[in-house]
């Protein structure tokens, strides 16, 4: 059982790794290419191709996650059979993750302390998220499935509600679903930038998923069953979006062909709509089944390394963005108005595979002392 379950974590730690990749893409963007913001949706008239389909394959990174953080939790039940060590393995570990957020994330991206603003983006939505299922996974499945998908299909239907501020839903409501700013006196305002309802809709699918990876389930079984809800859900995404009537701004032709695909893929992630999740979590459960069969390719192997250790990479790629930004600056000065930034895309796409090569060294050393440590409690929650 434990050679077929870690042969499973590969490709797990696989896509795992893939999308912590893009999300370095997506951050060397924001720390290097400023100047050239980009909205959300995006503004496809504006928006050259190449930076869209950068954003674009950037979507992947949170909902597939926090999908994989649910399923992961399903393995920790299947490894310890307790209900009751998994709920508190997930609340415990969603609490480090908000703190980890509010603390060494946030001062990873303001460089202040104290701060004046706090910015509650997917390390939150995760630690929340995963506080929330340590309750849900007493649920039997055949609650928790159709709960799971009525917050992912159904929440667009609250955009339309707002607190007022000041009103006693005003936070809670900013924190589930109405992404805005909380005042906590003059000092210090909170960004719920990662609303967080429809990722508890989504790690609660991921803990459901677990159900693929039982020791009854074959290889061959599993790899179909992901394969067919992924395409399942990318044929929903299909059909809903050209339909254009629900979970997301509506498409519209351009000025040519390229406008178009844009405007048809050009989706919501604050907070994430339905056609947002529909078009991540399928192409992520199509990856999962692809990276399961081809598992053994020394290629996935080395992605899998940087998801293998996943929070180690994440705060290690953080801080030394902000190094090499100002750095920069230094040498060279604000190129661009009040920013130091590349000229092109591709310079962005070069840094990326750059600086993933220099750290993927880090980051192995550390993902073999965790797994060699295993004795060191805090090390599991990197």
């Amino acid at each position: 059982m434990s050679g077929v379950l870690s042969r499973r974590l590969v490709a797990i730690d696989a896509l795992r790794g893939l999308v912590m990749l893009l999300m370095l893409l997506d951050h060397v963007r924001e720390t290097f290419f400023l100047h050239r913001q980009v909205g959300d949706p995006m503004d496809v008239t504006t928006t050259e191709p190449a930076l869209f389909i950068g954003r674009t394959l950037a979507h992947l990174c949170a909902p597939v996650f926090v999908f994989l953080t649910g399923l992961s939790a399903a393995l920790y039940w299947q490894k310890t059979s307790s209900l009751k060590k998994t709920a508190e393995f997930l609340f415990k570990r969603g609490l480090v993750l908000i703190l980890l957020e509010i603390t060494l994330v946030n001062f990873a991206w303001t460089f202040q302390f104290p701060p004046s603003v706090v910015y509650l983006q997917v390390i939150w939505a995760i630690g929340l998220s995963m506080v929330a299922l340590s309750a849900l996974i007493w649920l039997p499945a055949g609650v928790l499935l159709p709960l799971a998908v009525v917050i992912i299909a159904g929440h667009n239907l609250l955009d339309g509600i707002h607190a007022a501020p000041g009103s006693f839903w005003a936070i809670p409501w900013a924190i589930l679903h109405d992404r805005g700013w909380i005042e906590l006196g003059d000092a210090m305002r909170v960004r719920t930038s990662y609303p967080v309802l429809p990722w508890i809709g989504v790690i609660s699918l991921g803990f459901l998923a677990g159900r693929f990876y039982r020791a009854e389930i074959t290889t061959h079984q599993r790899q179909r069953l992901l394969a067919m809800t992924g395409v399942a859900a990318l044929a929903a995404f299909v059909v809903l979006r050209l339909i254009n009537g629900y979970g997301e701004k509506p498409w519209v032709s351009g000025e040519n062909s390229v406008q178009t695909v844009m405007s048809f893929f050009n989706i919501t992630k604050y907070p994430p709509s339905l056609m947002f999740l529909l078009l991540t979590l399928s192409l992520g459960l199509l990856l999962l089944a692809l990276f399961e069969r081809f598992q053994d390719k020394q290629l996935l192997v080395w992605i899998g390394l940087f998801g293998a250790a996943p929070m180690f990479f994440y705060l290690l790629h953080l801080y030394v963005l902000k190094a090499l930004y100002l750095m920069a600056v230094a040498i060279w000065g604000l190129n661009h108005g009040e920013f130091f930034g590349f000229d092109t895309v591709w310079q962005v796409w070069l840094g990326t595979i750059a600086l993933a090569a220099a750290l993927v060294v880090p980051v192995r050393r550390f993902a073999a002392f965790k797994a060699r440590r295993r004795d060191i409690t805090w090390l599991k929650y990197f």
